[in-house]
This record gives structure tokens, sequence and C-alpha cells, in this order.
């Protein structure tokens, strides 16, 4: 359902192949300064005075800090996780998903897989607590995955770089122009994200790719459509990888924890090329807890360094002449509505806090026939998708995703993309000072109903069934957690049309919080090239 068809022959997938590792390979040759700078003292500290401060480094923070430093403003950026560019004991930066250690997830004991059990067992595992690079945020109803280090989500996410459908994306966000941001800022941000095209024929000789041909072979047969799908991970070196030319990541078992090789992460596209103008210093460990006007003019941003064990470190507070929230849709929600709350910016608009959805995510399995092998060797980066976006009942866009567990299992897994209508607002507790969700998981019944019209209609046709077992004991659906939070700071509602923040000059909101709960497809394109939209208006007609 993405604007841009997949290709269609050999010739344009390595044209667009070519394009995208052009694009990627410019931006990350910067990926030495950045590292240089995130490590070379320029941490902030108490009473510094910025002049542009970005909180978080995902998509929306990595857009604005390229932007600004290159139209010649220093700009600070402040994240809570790591910086990933030291190896560990095992000589890798990352662990992968069969031998999960503290690397993996932000400050657990153990993991919080999205596969939780496997024939219906607890399949999580021990861990030491450590600032790792997956945070399974829990709320009263669902739990939320996010990446934390350098990068943000792009450490962490499966790299599908998909673009709306146009109808639906004018339906969502009436009041941007969706002319300039199809012919302009969505191939803007694709160029300097690095996206490329899977080569087809090689996909349907690829081993690593047995599960994806499968689980298309078997939709097709049904009656459904499916479309191939750009991504970030760069697909000549998957190639070489099967070829054993090259390490493995993506071919093994490399992605929700991080990837070693292979992938275009924000921390050697946008981020390092901010970092190779001179103007880019990057705080990481920090976390921001309040920002407020200061006496002096601009805000007040305390925040609270923290070590790898979440121990506090230290605590600062600096000045800045404006402040761009980019701490993701939970992350930036959750710290203007308790700065509401507690009186420091008691101003803000009633819609702050309000609009939040999953993107309709729910997760299922289904158990193939013996006969019908799936591959030991999976490619962890998907390269396909399940449309079924035009069934007015019940629109769909399914992920075919891997399950790269090294050996046959016979299993089909999917993230079902629904649009699903069910919002929820972030909720300020006086008692605790903490911020919640107001989501049920009884809110994603409606994401439930159209997988479920997909699926059982592909079982119905090929004489299989729900896997049971992969979710909790005897449960079909993955409808307790989301990979896609959107939403809490609506564009031209909880902010202007540009992501200012109304009545507070210099603050401005440049994440996914700003899409209103659903884009019906993987989103981070779609807040890459929002935020090349609204930092070009705003670097014009505020900091000019």
């Amino acid at each position: 359902m993405y604007h841009h068809p997949a290709p269609r022959s050999r010739a344009v997938s390595r044209r667009n192949l070519l394009k995208g590792s052009a694009a990627a390979a410019v931006l990350g040759a910067s990926l030495g300064p950045l590292a240089r700078a995130s490590a070379a003292g320029a941490t902030l500290v108490d009473g510094d005075h910025v002049n542009a401060l970005v909180i978080g480094s995902g998509y929306g923070g990595a857009v604005t800090a390229l932007r600004l430093t290159q139209a010649g403003i220093t700009t600070n950026v402040v994240e809570m996780g790591m910086a990933w560019n030291t190896p560990g004991p095992d000589g890798k930066i990352f662990c992968n998903m069969l031998r999960p250690d503290q690397r993996s997830y932000w400050l657990r004991t153990s993991t919080d897989q999205p596969l939780g059990y496997f024939l219906g067992i607890p399949a999580n595992k021990a861990i030491g607590k450590y600032t790792g690079v997956l945070d399974s945020e829990r709320f009263s109803g669902v739990r939320v995955y996010q990446g934390r280090g350098v990068g943000g989500g792009s450490l962490v996410n499966g790299g599908m770089a998909v673009q709306p459908l146009r109808s639906y994306f004018e339906e969502v966000l009436p009041s941007v122009d969706p002319k300039a941001m199809y012919d302009t800022y969505f191939p803007r941000a694709n160029a300097a994200l690095g996206v490329n095209y899977i080569d087809p024929a090689w996909f349907e000789a690829a081993e690593c790719y047995r599960y994806a041909r499968l689980s298309r072979n078997q939709a097709n047969a049904s009656g459904y459509r499916t479309t191939f799908v750009p991504n970030v991970y760069d697909f000549t070196y998957m190639a070489r990888e099967q070829a054993d030319t090259v390490p493995r990541s993506a071919l093994a078992s490399e992605v929700i924890y991080g990837n070693n090789h292979g992938k275009r992460t924000l921390d050697k596209t946008y981020l390092a090329a901010a970092a190779a103008t001179g103007r880019l210093s990057v705080t990481s460990q920090h976390v921001v807890t309040a920002v407020k006007p200061a006496p002096a003019g601009g805000y007040a941003v305390t925040m609270t360094q923290i070590g790898t064990g979440g121990d506090p470190v230290a605590r600062k507070t600096v000045r800045a002449d404006r402040v761009f929230f980019a701490a993701g849709s939970i992350g930036t929600s959750k710290l203007l509505v308790a700065m509401k709350a507690a009186g420091a910016l008691s101003g803000l608009p009633d819609a702050v806090g309000q609009g939040w959805g999953n993107n309709g995510n729910v997760m299922v399995a289904r158990a193939n026939h013996i006969w019908d092998t799936t591959g030991a060797l999976q490619a962890s980066m998907p390269a396909m998708g399940i449309d079924n976006w035009s069934d007015a009942a019940g629109p769909v866009f399914a992920e075919i995703a891997p399950f790269p567990t090294g050996v046959e299992l016979w299993v089909s897994l999917y993230l079902a993309i629904t649009r699903n209508p069910q919002r929820a607002r972030f909720v300020f507790d006086t008692g605790t000072g903490a911020v919640d969700l107001t989501w049920q998981t009884a809110q994603n019944q409606p994401a439930i109903d159209a997988a479920k019209r997909v699926f059982d209609r592909l079982n119905a046709t090929q004489f299989t069934v729900y896997r049971r077992d992969l979710f909790g004991p005897n449960k079909i659906w993955g409808d307790d957690f989301t990979y896609h939070p959107l939403g809490g700071c609506i564009l031209n509602q909880a902010t202007d049309n540009w992501g200012r923040l109304p009545g507070f000059p210099g603050l401005y909101v440049v994440d996914g919080s700003l899409l209103p709960g659903n884009i019906g497809v993987n989103p981070f394109v779609t807040i890459t090239a929002l935020a090349e939209r609204n930092i070009e208006k705003i670097i014009t007609t505020d900091l000019s």
C-alpha cells in the first residue's frame, strides 16, 4: 500500500539499490566524527548555555540535528541511551536474539521478548541489569518497544522503509500538503536514510527468504496481493552474507537487539552527517526530567546523568534558547504532560497527551504443514508484505516476519498493521508523579478482527492452523504490545502545523508524537519526512 511500488525488474532494483547505497556511503563516511564527538568530552555540564537542544536522537531528532547544523547552528543532542560504538567482550557491539545478554534490554533483569513463549512455556531469559538497547516499557494495558541509544529506534527495528498510501496520508494529516510530502520530503528522507530495494531475482533464489516466499505463495493462492518492501538494510551486504564472504548480521539472528553489520542506522547516516559539520555535540546516558522557562530567557532543561546500571551519577540544568522534543511518542508525551501538570508549562494546549495509538499493531503466527518448510536460515530483515489495505471492511498491511531461530520450525509469522480507530491519552498521577497511558488491551480488538479476516481465510485455503503457544498459553494474538507508538502531541492540534508548541516560543515537537495514532505502515519514513518538512520551515521562519 505504500506510495512507490516495489521494483518489477532487476534493472530497476539495481538502480534504486545503487542510489540508496550512494547516499548511505556519503553519509556513512562521517561515522568516525560522530563517534569522536560522542566520546571526546562534549558532554553537557551543569550551567551550560546552548543555542539548540534536541531531546532524543531518533528519527525526528536526527533530522533536526542535521538540518540545524547544516544551517550553521551549533546543536546539542541529549540521549538517554548509550552511544553504541564499543565492542563487548565477544568483540561485538550488539548481541543477537538467540543469546541475549545485558546489552539486549534497558534496565531489566530478564528479557521481555515479543514472542515470550514456546510450546506455551515461558521463553524469556535472565540477563544482567544494564542500559541495553531495547526498552519494553509497560503501561496499564500495553508494552511499548523503543530503542535506547544514539540512533533511537533505528537501532532495533526491522528497517522496513514504507511510505503510506497517499490517500490515507491525506486523511490522517489533512493540514499537510501531500504534493510537497510525496514530491520533496519523502524522497529527501529516503535518500538520506539510504533506502534500497532487494533484487527480485536474488530474492527468488535466496535460501534466507524461503519463509517469505512460502507466505507470499500462500497469500497469493488465497486471493491476497503481496508486495516487496524497501529497507535501510544493505541488501548487497546481505547477499554477501549468504555467500559467506562477510560477517553475518541479518543472517545471524540480529535485529531487535541491534545489528553489527549491514544496517544503515541513524548514527551512520543523519547523525554522522551532522557530526561532520563540526557543530554537533551528543550527550548520551542523560535523562531529561524537566523543561521550563528560564528567568534569563530560553528554557531551563534539567537532566540526570545515569550509569550503566541506571543509577544516578549527576543532576544538571542547562539553559537552551530553543528546545526540540524528539524523545519519541512516549518520551515526548510523558515529559510534556508532566510539565503541564507540574505548572512548569501550564499553558500547553489541552490536546497535549491526547490521540495516542499503537498503529494498529497485532502479531500472529501460523503452523505450516511439515512439507512446507520455512527454512532454518532466515533473514531478520523483512522484505515483503501482504497488502489488503483496500478491504474497506478491515484494512490490513501485514509484514511477512522472520522467525530466525536457526532451526526449522514450520512457523509463518506476521506483524499486522491495521486501521484501528481506538485512541488513548497520557495521564499524570499526582500521587506518584508518574505518567501512565490509558490504553487497554481490549482496545486492540478492532486490529484482531481485521487481521482475523485475512488469516482465517489464509488458513482455510491452505488447511493450516494458528499457533497458540507463542504469545502465551493458548493465545493466538500478540495484542498487548506495539513496535509503533504514535501520537500524544498531534500536529495542528497540540502543536501548530509545523510542530511549534503554542504559547512557548522556541519549543518544538519533531517526532512520532505528531502522527495521529495510525499511519497504516511502518512509520519511521513518515516521521523522517515530516521532520524534514517541519525543520525546513522552522529554520526559514524562526532561525534566519
